[in-house]
């Protein structure tokens, strides 16, 4: 009898976990494709917007940024792009887990969890920031110094893009702790502060592990990208016969739709994740076992 995809029976390596969630994606990215192509679109909804009220070409992206409407359509696309997140992991769980998939079912849970989403989504990019925001101001005075032959303003930069990595360090275990939290709000009965609590349990002593685990998968989806956008980038080329408009439009449409494929790789990794941790930190595959054994 094969192996159930999730839970794993046992604890895995790093290269089971990411064979593992190539498994999910490819018995999953069919009935899940929906759910992520909706969410793409959903999250280029400014986009969209400025298109079809011919104001693209009419206004510029710093323009663009200080419109409220832009902000308005970028926020409803926020919240449609998590609400189908939740549900795509809700089907996805379903279908490895060889239960019944119920499309409006997975739609009203996800519709409860999303508050819970936002919220947790929101902390962990308040995360992000306290480290993107002084490391973005270090390259720009860096780079006004060298500009200006500034000698003083290039070593203040230096010294404050130092603190910025060092914050790098605290900010990326506290993301790591936290990685498992979103997963286990969406699929759980528990509230927000108890999935982060969770995991931030499941998650202790694995930092390098899932450190290795994501680094790695992020550079395979990019590999995979950057090969996805040549051989794409060439086809548009040899039939647009050097029409730039033709080959942005092609190459724009082409990003979409890889990250609508990549969106259930993504969810794949993060329930065999949860998984793995869980058959280290909770014993799961003891209550698989003894399930199977009753069962039969």
């Amino acid at each position: 009898m094969p192996e159930a995809l999730y839970p794993p029976s046992r604890p895995l390596t790093v290269g089971e976990i990411l064979d593992s969630a190539f498994r999910v994606f490819g018995v999953t990215l069919l009935r899940c494709l929906p759910y992520a192509a909706l969410g793409r679109i959903a999250a280029q909804l400014p986009n969209i917007y400025y298109l079809l009220s011919g104001r693209a070409r009419a206004i510029g992206l710093g323009t663009a940024l200080t419109d409220p409407r832009w902000w308005a359509m970028d926020l409803i696309g926020l919240v449609l792009s998590a609400w189908l997140w939740s549900a795509m992991l809700l089907h996805q769980c379903s279908i490895v887990t060889r239960q019944r998939t119920v499309i409006g079912t997975e739609l009203a849970r996800a519709t409860r969890k999303l508050p819970g989403v936002l919220l947790m989504l929101l902390m962990l990019s308040a995360l992000f920031m306290a480290f993107a925001i002084p490391l973005g101001a270090a390259m720009g005075l860096g780079g006004a110094g060298i500009m200006r032959g500034s000698l003083e303003m290039a070593a203040g930069a230096g010294v404050a893009l130092l603190v910025a990595l060092l914050m790098l360090i605290p900010v990326s275990w506290l993301v790591l702790r936290w990685s498992c939290a979103v997963t286990v709000y969406v699929l759980d009965t528990t509230g927000p502060l108890e999935s982060m609590a969770r995991s931030w349990r499941l998650t202790s002593g694995s930092f390098w592990r899932l450190s290795l685990v994501y680094t790695v998968a992020v550079v395979l989806v990019l590999v995979l990208y950057a090969l996805s956008l040549a051989l794409t980038g060439l086809v548009a080329l040899l039939m647009a016969g050097g029409d730039v408009a033709v080959i942005t439009a092609v190459t724009s449409t082409s990003v979409v739709l890889l990250n609508a494929v990549a969106l259930p790789f993504y969810s794949a990794l993060a329930l065999v994740v949860l998984g793995d941790l869980s058959v280290r930190k909770e014993g799961a595959d003891l209550a698989q076992r003894i399930a199977a054994a009753a069962a039969s």
